[in-house]
């Protein structure tokens, strides 16, 4: 009768590890899928003061969008350190909020870029507009990725007996990375030249 007692309670702490062991690779994916967000924004990041920079010799009257888009990408890089903790579900909504107020910002700069022939036919602002669209699309895919990861870990931990290990050892859940302006959810600026 012992023997059968400590079987149970072998196989249920045995249980138990491979749960929580696959919660914990849920969570890293989750924090892998953010840390690939977080690449394509800083690649994002680097690009607009190269853009800003050349539109600048064409764009003379247009300083306030220019100041607007060096403001929003200075604030959106700012949010770097927000990346860290996963957790905390205000600081990633800071970040969507930031990066939305860029994209409008990247928006307003290709409508009055086309004020501009001269500009728009400036083969190196092409070339940057072409990198910014495909960084656009890759963070598209980076956030998708994240967000697939935060649903099935989520999933997981509120799943039966997860659940139980999950409340045990503190797997809080995640939020998806939302946008406040839904319109502007995977919609690379228009750039046509």
């Amino acid at each position: 009768m012992m023997y059968v007692v400590m079987a149970l309670l072998i196989g249920l702490g045995m249980f138990f590890v491979i749960i929580y062991n696959g919660l914990i690779r849920l969570k890293n994916q989750v924090a892998n899928g953010l840390s690939q967000i977080d690449v394509q924004l800083k690649r994002r990041h680097d690009l607009i003061p190269n853009l800003v920079n050349i539109a600048k010799r064409y764009m003379i009257h247009e300083e306030q969008v220019l100041v607007a888009i060096t403001e929003a990408r200075n604030i959106a890089q700012s949010m770097n350190g927000v990346k860290a903790n996963l957790s905390d579900n205000g600081e990633l909504a800071k970040l969507a909020s930031a990066e939305n107020t860029l994209s409008k910002a990247l928006t307003a700069f290709y409508a009055v870029v086309e004020n501009y022939p001269e500009l728009k036919a400036d083969t190196t602002l092409k070339e940057l507009s072409d990198e910014i669209k495909n960084t656009e699309n890759r963070i598209g895919f980076a956030r998708q990725f994240y967000n697939d990861s935060v649903m099935f870990y989520n999933n997981q931990r509120e799943i039966f007996p997860n659940n139980i290990v999950a409340n045990l050892f503190g797997f809080f859940p995640i939020s998806q990375l939302e946008f406040t302006d839904k319109s502007s959810i995977g919609v690379s600026p228009n750039v046509s030249f």
